[in-house]
C-alpha cells in the first residue's frame, strides 16, 4: 500500500456542501490535497490518471459553486470522475476504484446521487444534460428538484457529431443549461481533425499568460448584469482570437477561453454563471493532462490508462507475460499483410494506440486514418475506400463499433461492400466493466445476411483470420478477438488464409462434444481434461466461423454424440442460436440431441478481472466440466468434484 498523502483539509470534506465556507486560499489547498489524494488511489488501483488530475481546479470550482446534487453534474467518458467521486463521499472506497465489488472508473448512477448520468463513452453528456433541463423546465421529477445542468465536456470528445446534434438542439431550445468544454489538447490520443485545429487556433496567436489575463478581466465585467459583461469580455475576446464564433452560431453564449487551474478565475466567473446566465452558456477552459505529476505530464498519453504504480518514480507495475498480447499480434500481423498489398489500408476512432495501429502508422504512416471520434463515420468512410478499390481494415473495440452500427447495416452489409471490421476487446475486459465488455458483436453481425464472422480462439488463429480477412473480398468480414495477453501457442511465420465456413477438430472422445467459439477453448480444453481424469471423454471442437456455420462439422457432432454444448464469449442471440436454428431445421432434436448453449448471462457484469467476471458468467473450466455433467445427468458427481 502506498503511502497516503497528509490532506488535513480534505480530512473535513465529506459531501460538497462541506466546500461552502472555505476560502479561496483554503479552496487552492484543497485542490492540491485532491491531487495528491488522487494520486495516491490511483498508484495502488490503476486506472486512468491524467484526465482527472487536469480537472482539480475544475471539480473544486464546480463543486464549491454549484449545489449539486441538486445540481447536475454530468462528465462526458468519465475517466476524470476520480476527483469527484473523491469530494462526493466516496473517499473511503476509492482504493477500491476498478476492482471487484469496488467504485465504477466511471461515472454510475447506482453508485452515488452525486452520478445523475452514466457514461463510459464519449460525447453523450451535452444530450443528457439537455435533457434533464428540458426535464427540469417541463416539471419532471418535482419532488427532488433539478437544479443547473452541468456537462464536463473535452476537447476529443466535442469532436463526435453527437456533441453537435446536442448542441445544435439546446441552441434551438434555448433552455438554461452551462457546457464547461475541458480543452487540454490531448484525449486518448491526440485529438485529429478540424475542430481540434479550430480550438488550437482560439489561443495559438498571443502567448497562454495574456489570456489568463484577459479573462480575469472578462471577469470583473460578469455580474450584474451578466449581459452588459459578456459583450465586453466577447468583444476582448474577438479582438485577439476570434474566440467563441461556432459556439454562438449555434445559439450558445460563449465565455473564454480561460485557465482551468486558475482558481481565482474559476470560481468567479462560475458564480456569475450560476447568478445571472439564461439560456445555454459554454465555458470554454484550458488545461493540462497529468497537471501536478510529472510522469504523467511527460509520457505520451499524458498518464491516460496506467497499471499501478510508484508515486515517486512514475515506474508502472505490469506483470510481465511470455504470450504476446492480441493487440499486438493483430497489429503485426496486419503489418505483415500490408507489406505485401498496397492496397490494404487501417481506420480507427481515436484509439490508435489501443488498436495497435500506432504500430502499423510507424511502417505506413500514410495508410492509416484516425477520423477522431466518430466511429458512424469511420465505418462509413471504410465503406467508401471499399467501394473504391481499397482494402479496409475497419480496427474498433467491441463497445465502440456499436455506435456505428446503423452504417455497418446500411452502408456496408446490404452493398456487401468488403469491409474487415477488426473487433478488439471482444468478451469480457475486466476493470472497465460493463460499459466496454464486448458481448454483443456476434449477435449484431452474424445476424446481417452476406457478414462472414470469424472469433479467434489463440493468438496463432488470430494471424490467420487477419490473413483470411486481407483475401476475403465477397462482402463484409469480421474477426474478434480479447484484450490481453494470449495463451502461449507456437506462432506461425505468417497467417494463411482459412476455409471460409469450416471449423477444426482438437480432440474426440464419445460422451459429449463441446464446440467453442472464441477465446474460451483453452478452457474447454482444461475442462476436458478434468473430465478425463473422471474418465469422461470428450470431443473438443474449435468453430471458428459464427457465420457461416460449419454445417458439416456441426451435424456429424450432433449425429455421433448424445449431447452437445456450444460456448461463446457473447450475448444471448450469438453463435449458439444459429446452431440451434441448424439443428431445428435439420430435425436433430427430434432424434433426442441435448443441446446446451453457454453464452454471456442475460445481465450486466461490473468491474473485476477477466477471470472473475468469467467466473460469474459460469464460463470457466470448473462451469464447463458441471455443465458436461450436468447434461449427462451426473449433476451429484458434479458437486462432488
Amino acid at each position: 500500500m502506498a503511502d497516503q498523502p497528509k490532506t488535513p483539509l480534505l480530512d473535513k470534506v465529506h459531501e460538497p456542501a462541506d466546500m461552502k465556507g472555505l476560502s479561496a486560499r483554503d479552496l487552492r489547498q484543497l485542490a492540491d490535497e485532491l491531487r495528491a489524494e488522487t494520486i495516491s488511489a490511483v498508484s495502488v488501483t490503476g486506472g486512468h490518471l491524467g484526465a482527472g488530475l487536469g480537472v482539480v481546479e475544475l471539480t473544486v470550482a464546480i463543486h464549491a459553486v454549484f449545489d449539486t446534487p441538486r445540481d447536475k453534474l454530468i462528465w462526458d467518458v468519465g475517466h476524470q470522475c476520480y476527483p469527484h467521486k473523491i469530494l462526493t463521499g466516496r473517499r473511503g472506497r476509492i482504493r477500491t476504484l476498478r476492482q471487484k465489488d469496488g467504485l465504477s472508473g466511471f461515472t454510475k448512477r447506482s453508485e452515488s446521487p452525486y452520478d445523475p448520468f452514466g457514461a463510459a463513452h464519449s460525447s453523450t453528456s451535452i444530450s443528457a444534460a439537455l435533457g434533464l433541463a428540458v426535464a427540469r423546465d417541463l416539471g419532471g421529477r418535482p419532488e427532488h428538484g433539478i437544479g443547473d445542468c452541468i456537462a464536463v465536456i473535452g476537447d476529443g470528445s466535442i469532436s463526435a457529431g453527437m456533441a453537435y446534434e446536442a448542441m445544435n438542439n439546446a441552441g434551438h431550445l434555448k433552455n438554461r443549461m452551462i457546457v464547461i468544454l475541458n480543452d487540454n489538447e490531448m484525449s486518448i490520443a491526440p485529438p485529429v481533425g478540424a475542430m481540434s485545429s479550430y480550438l488550437s487556433r482560439l489561443y495559438a496567436g498571443s502567448p497562454f499568460h495574456e489570456f489568463k489575463q484577459v479573462a480575469k478581466d472578462a471577469v470583473r465585467f460578469l455580474p450584474p448584469p451578466l449581459q452588459e459583461g459578456a459583450k465586453r469580455a466577447k468583444e476582448i475576446l474577438k479582438q485577439s482570437v476570434m474566440g467563441g464564433t461556432l459556439f454562438e452560431q449555434l445559439g450558445f453564449s460563449y465565455l473564454g477561453p480561460v485557465d482551468g487551474h486558475d482558481l481565482d478565475t474559476l470560481v468567479p466567473l462560475l458564480r456569475a454563471v450560476k447568478t445571472h446566465a439564461e439560456g445555454p452558456v459554454l465555458i470554454h477552459a484550458i488545461t493540462k493532462k497529468g497537471k501536478g505529476y510529472g510522469p504523467a505530464e511527460t509520457s505520451q498519453d499524458r498518464g491516460h490508462a496506467r497499471a499501478k504504480f510508484d508515486v515517486v518514480t512514475g515506474e508502472q507495475a505490469k506483470a510481465v507475460s511470455n504470450a504476446p498480447a492480441y493487440t499486438k499480434v493483430f497489429a503485426n500481423a496486419l503489418i505483415d499483410e500490408a507489406g505485401r498489398d498496397d492496397r490494404i489500408v487501417a481506420v480507427t476512432a481515436a484509439m490508435p494506440d489501443g488498436t495497435g495501429l500506432n504500430l502499423f502508422a510507424e511502417r505506413f504512416p500514410d495508410r492509416v486514418f484516425d477520423v477522431a471520434i466518430a466511429e458512424q463515420h469511420g465505418v462509413t468512410f471504410c465503406a467508401g475506400l471499399a467501394a473504391g478499390g481499397m482494402k479496409p481494415f475497419c480496427t474498433m473495440y467491441s463497445t465502440f463499433l456499436q455506435r456505428g452500427y446503423d452504417q455497418v447495416v446500411h452502408d456496408v452489409a446490404i452493398q456487401r461492400l468488403p469491409v474487415r471490421f477488426a473487433i478488439d476487446r471482444a468478451g469480457l475486459v475486466g476493470a472497465d466493466g460493463a460499459t466496454h465488455a464486448g458481448s454483443f458483436d456476434i449477435a449484431y453481425l452474424a445476424n446481417l445476411p452476406g457478414f462472414t464472422v470469424m472469433a479467434a480462439a489463440d493468438e496463432a488463429e488470430l494471424v490467420h483470420m487477419v490473413a483470411t480477412a486481407a483475401a476475403h473480398e465477397d462482402g463484409p468480414i469480421a474477426f474478434r478477438f480479447p484484450r490481453g495477453e494470449g495463451v502461449g501457442v507456437d506462432m506461425p511465420e505468417r497467417g494463411m488464409p482459412l476455409e471460409i465456413g469450416r471449423g477444426r477438430m482438437i480432440r474426440e472422445g464419445t460422451a459429449a462434444a463441446i464446440l467453442s467459439f472464441g477465446t474460451r477453448l483453452s478452457e474447454v480444453e482444461a475442462a476436458a481434461e478434468r473430465l478425463a481424469a473422471r474418465g469422461i471423454a470428450v470431443t473438443v471442437a474449435d468453430a471458428r466461423f459464427a457465420k457461416p456455420l460449419d454445417r458439416e462439422l456441426i451435424l456429424r457432432l450432433a449425429r455421433e454424440h448424445p449431447a452437445l454444448i456450444t460456448i461463446e464469449e457473447g450475448a444471448i442471440g450469438g453463435f449458439g442460436s444459429h446452431v440451434a436454428q441448424l439443428l431445428a431445421e435439420e430435425g436433430v432434436f427430434d432424434r433426442g440431441l441435448k443441446y446446451r448453449s453457454m453464452v454471456l448471462p442475460d445481465v450486466f457484469i461490473d468491474q473485476a478481472s477477466p477471470r472473475d467476471m468469467y467466473a460469474v458468467a459460469g464460463m470457466n473450466a470448473a462451469d464447463i466440466e458441471a455443465k458436461v455433467l450436468s447434461v449427462l445427468g451426473v449433476e451429484t458427481l458434479a458437486r462432488r468434484g
